[in-house]
């Protein structure tokens, strides 16, 4: 029997792991952490009973992909849950806007632009389906949908601030950057859209659904279906070279491509080595847990619905605050998220104290505090939301960073979702997952498709393992590479 290693048990790790192990392989994945689980970890870190979750809480495009559709997690006790308002953007003044899954009844608020939004979701909503298994894959692919791709790609395509101004309404303006700003990358940039339109397209088709009991549910049930499989998890244990794992025939690495580098050391063809050790990465996330006694009191009601907030104030306010944090600039009024996942989940919450999850957008490596800023970010659109407050839990960007190393400086979508790196991540290769050393790939949201409790990065990975594997490829020979050694990017 085949044996196959994979370093890191987020989901993209665990994907990895499930996929070899359908095939056959005898698969042991080694996790650094005592809790395995990476970005889909939660814990009750306010007060006794309320469910928090420290990193991915919302999950529009794990809901159905190929990963989803292969491998039935349903059956390993993975259940999801909607809000009854997607996400919101509430502005000054008690206005605002509200995403639902209707494309029309979300279009009805916007007056005279309401025609525009539905030219801009209502065309590619009902053939989501087709267009998300073009663009959750590499991109180096000859599309089987090319038209509706097309559809997609053109607004994907301009700059966030251009697809703003054409919507002209503010409060829909405000809504569009609030979706796009999740791509943590200046607003004004080529294919700053991109992330926007597939959130705001998935929030229409499949809604933003939460992981009931909590996103470590979704690990929970992938190690279920794994061990199933006869995998194996074993939390603990740091890798920190090729060499402590004694020749398995497939090694999967969920890292970052600089710790990628790292275990590989002397063993990467140089050019390869060097494009992970340049592999860029973003501004950072600041968190704060809060404990609310009747939740928050948005002044804007529809937000006292929604499962995500968006609190940044107008569409320029957005714009200059992911461009300070790109900048390296920490703004005194930052991009937040509010996460009210107990709207879909209410056994989150114990009576009428409710969790509530709120991450700014900071400047990568920020080392200062910035929950007094988040406070009155959320207090500015939710007057006394500060006496509601029982309990507050910070994870700063350092601590962000240091439980979980893929989060470099505190970035946790593990890459800059620049142009260049949303087309080519990690480098410029017809597999993105080769690492150019043979039988071992690059399986973490560093990959395509990017950042997402998905696992689709893991399950693409594992399946150009197999297809090699098949062929006759194997690690062993490329053991023996001496560092100074050329090889094809």
């Amino acid at each position: 029997m085949s044996r196959g290693v994979v370093v890191g048990s987020g989901p993209n790790g665990l994907a990895a792991a499930i996929t070899l192990a359908a095939a056959g392989l005898e698969v042991t994945v080694l996790e650094a952490a005592a809790v395995p689980g990476g970005g889909t970890r939660s814990a009750e870190v306010t007060v006794p009973g309320l469910v928090h979750d420290e990193c991915s809480g919302f999950h529009p495009l794990a809901l159905d992909n190929a990963f989803s559709r292969r491998f039935d997690l349903a059956a390993h006790g993975l259940r999801w849950a909607a809000p009854p308002v997607q996400y919101a953007h509430p502005l000054d003044g008690g206005d605002g806007a509200a995403a639902y899954r209707s494309v029309d009844e979300t279009a009805d608020q916007f007056g005279d632009s309401a025609r525009r939004y539905r030219q801009l979701f209502g065309s590619i909503t009902g053939k989501f389906d087709r267009i998300a298994g073009e663009f959750l894959q590499p991109m180096l692919h000859v599309p089987r949908d090319p038209f509706p791709l097309a559809q997609f790609g053109i607004p994907a395509a301009l700059p966030a601030t251009w697809v703003a101004r054409w919507l002209r309404d503010e409060r829909a303006a405000a809504l569009w950057t609030g979706v796009a700003a999740h791509a943590f990358h200046p607003l004004t940039t080529p294919l700053s859209s991109a992330i926007g339109v597939a959130l705001g397209t998935a929030a229409h088709r499949y809604g933003w659904p939460v992981a009931v009991g909590g996103s470590a549910t979704i690990s929970r049930a992938m190690i279920a279906l794994l061990e199933s499989l006869g995998g194996t998890v074993v939390t603990d244990t740091t890798v920190t070279s090729l060499d402590q794992l004694d020749s398995p025939d497939v090694v999967l690495l969920d890292t970052s491509p600089q710790a990628a580098a790292g275990i590989l050391s002397g063993k990467q063809p140089e050019r390869v080595a060097r494009a992970y050790r340049r592999y860029r990465h973003g501004p950072a996330a600041f968190q704060v847990a809060f404990a609310v006694e009747d939740g928050i009191p948005w002044s804007y009601e529809p937000a006292r619905r929604a499962g995500t907030i968006h609190v940044a104030g107008s569409s320029s306010e957005v714009v200059a605050a992911e461009r300070d944090t790109w900048s390296g600039r920490m703004p005194s009024k930052p991009f937040l998220l509010v996460g009210q996942q107990y709207l879909a989940d209410p056994d989150r919450a114990a009576g009428n104290l409710v969790p509530v999850d709120a991450y700014a957008h900071v400047p990568a490596g920020f080392t200062g505090d910035a929950r007094q800023l988040v406070v009155d970010q959320i207090e500015r659109f939710a007057p006394g939301f500060t006496r509601r407050i029982r309990a507050s839990h910070v994870r700063a960007t350092a601590t962000i960073a240091t439980d979980n190393p893929n989060y470099v400086g505190g970035d946790i979508t593990t890459g800059a979702n620049s142009a260049r790196q949303l087309i080519f991540r990690p480098r410029v290769a017809f597999d993105p997952y080769s690492t150019g050393v043979d039988g071992v790939y690059l399986c973490s949201a560093a990959t395509p498709p990017g950042a997402g409790a998905h696992g689709l990065c893991g399950f693409h990975a594992a399946n150009s393992a197999l297809k090699k594997l098949e062929r006759g490829g194997g690690p062993q020979a490329s053991r023996q590479q001496d560092s100074t050694q050329q090889g094809s990017s």
